[in-house]
C-alpha cells in the first residue's frame, strides 16, 4: 500500500508536460521517417503511412489515458547536477540502482522509453503482429522526436521557473506551424544502428546543449515588446489564458528558427533508423507477406512522386506535407457494433419472436389518473372485503431539455488545455 502512493504521488507530482513538437511536427516527422527508410520495408510503411502519421500525433491520449505516460516524454537532466551526463549511468540497471526507480520517473525516463518501445517493435516484427507494429512504430517515432526538444531535457520545460511561461508551446508548437515552408525538409536515410541506446543519449546532450540559447534569446527578443504586444490574451469560462503573440514568436523566430528547423530534419533520420534496426534485431521479416495485397504499381508512382518531392525539398509546395491536412477521426473499437456486444437475453428467451412494442401516441392532455384497487380479506366475524383505494404513481416528469451544443470554444485537440 505504501509503495502504491509512492508512486501515485511521484506521478502527480511529474511536470504535465504538452505532447512534445505539437501534433504538427510529430505528424511530419513520421512521414519524413518513412522516406528515409531503405526499399526493402519502405512500401510496407507507405502502405501505412497516413495511420502512422496520425498515430504519432496522438501521444496526449495516451498522456491522458495512463497517469504514468508523462515521464516517458522528458528526461530533467538538470537535476542531476552540473554534469548530468557524466553522472547519471546510461543504461537502466545502473540509474535504478544509483538513484531508485521512483526517482527517475519522477525526473524523466525518455531515454529508456524509447529504447523498451524499440524492443518491443522488434517482438512484434518477429510474431508478424501488424497491430502491434503499427502502433508501436507511431509510439516509437513519437519519443524519438521528443528527445529533438530542448525543453525536454530541463525541469524549466516551459519557462515557469524563469517567469518565461508558454516557452514549451512556442517553440514547438507554434514556431514550425507557422514557418515549416522555410525549413528544409529533405533528412538524410536510415542506417542499422549499433548502439541505439548510446545515440539516444547523444541526441539528449545536444538538446540539452541548445537550452541556454532557447531562454536567452526570448529574453533578448522580450526588450522590444510590451506585456500588451508580447502577448495575447484569451477568456474561457471565467478562466484568462495567455500565450505568445504572432509578432513575437515571429521576432522569436528570426533568431532561434535555424535551431528548430536543424533540431525537426534530424529527427526523421533516428525515427528511420530505429524502425530499421528492430527489423533487422527480429531477422528482416519479409514485410510484404504481411501486406493484404501487394503494392500496385499506382502505390509505386505515387511513392516515387512524394520521394522525389521530398528530396527537392518541395513537399509544403505540393501541398504534400501530410501534417497540412486535417486529422481523420479514429473509430475506436468499443463504438463499432456496441449494441451486439452489450449482455444479451438467455437463447430461449432471445429466440422467441419480439412483441411488437405500443405506439405511443402523441401528447395530449394528460388523462385522468387511474385507480389502484387493494383487497384485503378479513375474518369471517369481520366485513369479508374491505377495499381501498390509493391514487396511482404521478404522472412521469417532462424530459429535460437537451444540452446545448458546442459554442465554438471546445478545447482544440492536442492543445494542452
Amino acid at each position: 500500500m505504501k509503495k502504491l502512493l509512492l508512486t501515485l504521488l511521484i506521478v502527480l507530482l511529474c511536470p504535465k508536460l504538452s505532447p512534445a513538437w505539437g501534433t504538427f511536427a510529430h505528424r511530419t516527422v513520421t512521414q519524413l521517417a518513412v522516406y528515409a527508410l531503405p526499399s526493402a520495408i519502405r512500401g510496407y510503411y507507405f502502405r501505412n503511412m497516413p495511420a502512422l502519421v496520425n498515430g504519432s500525433g496522438s501521444g496526449n491520449e495516451a498522456r491522458e489515458r495512463d497517469l504514468a505516460e508523462s515521464p516517458r516524454h522528458f528526461i530533467s537532466m538538470d537535476h542531476y547536477g552540473s554534469d548530468p551526463f557524466g553522472t547519471v549511468p546510461k543504461e537502466w540497471d545502473k540509474a535504478v540502482a544509483k538513484y531508485t526507480a521512483d526517482t527517475l520517473r519522477k525526473y524523466g525516463t525518455l531515454p529508456w522509453a524509447i529504447i523498451d518501445t524499440k524492443n518491443k517493435l522488434t517482438t512484434a516484427f518477429r510474431d508478424a503482429d501488424t497491430t502491434a507494429i503499427l502502433t508501436l512504430s507511431s509510439e516509437l517515432s513519437h519519443l524519438v522526436a521528443d528527445a529533438y526538444v530542448p525543453l525536454r531535457t530541463t525541469e524549466n520545460y516551459d519557462g515557469q521557473l524563469s517567469k518565461q511561461e508558454g516557452m514549451l508551446a512556442l517553440w514547438e508548437s507554434k514556431l514550425p506551424e507557422r514557418h515549416i515552408g522555410k525549413y528544409k525538409l529533405k533528412n538524410e536515410s536510415a542506417r542499422p544502428l549499433k548502439d541505439p541506446l548510446g545515440d539516444v543519449w547523444q541526441v539528449l546532450q545536444e538538446s540539452y546543449g541548445f537550452l541556454g540559447a532557447t531562454f536567452d534569446l526570448e529574453a533578448d527578443i522580450t526588450r522590444k515588446y510590451t506585456a500588451q504586444t508580447k502577448y495575447v490574451f484569451s477568456h474561457k469560462y471565467g478562466q484568462t489564458r495567455r500565450a505568445y503573440s504572432d509578432a513575437f514568436a515571429d521576432s522569436y523566430h528570426d533568431k532561434v528558427g535555424g535551431m528548430i528547423a536543424f533540431r525537426l530534419k534530424l529527427a526523421p533520420t533516428l525515427v528511420a533508423s530505429m524502425w530499421l534496426t528492430a527489423w533487422k534485431d527480429a531477422g528482416s521479416p519479409d514485410l510484404g507477406k504481411l501486406l493484404k495485397r501487394p503494392v500496385s504499381k499506382d502505390e509505386q508512382d505515387q511513392l516515387d512522386n512524394q520521394l522525389s518531392a521530398w528530396k527537392e525539398n518541395v513537399l509544403v509546395d505540393q501541398k504534400g506535407l501530410l501534417a497540412l491536412e486535417p486529422m481523420k477521426a479514429t473509430v475506436r473499437p468499443d463504438l463499432i457494433n456496441a449494441a451486439r456486444a452489450m449482455p444479451t437475453l438467455s437463447a430461449d428467451v432471445e429466440a422467441k419472436p419480439a412483441t411488437p412494442a405500443a405506439v405511443v401516441a402523441p401528447a395530449a392532455a394528460p388523462a385522468a389518473p387511474a385507480t389502484k384497487v387493494k383487497t384485503k380479506v378479513k375474518p369471517a366475524d369481520g366485513p369479508a372485503v374491505k377495499e381501498k383505494t390509493k391514487p396511482a404513481a404521478k404522472p412521469a416528469a417532462k424530459p429535460k431539455a437537451k444540452a446545448k451544443s458546442d459554442d465554438g470554444w471546445g478545447s482544440p485537440a492536442g492543445s494542452g488545455w
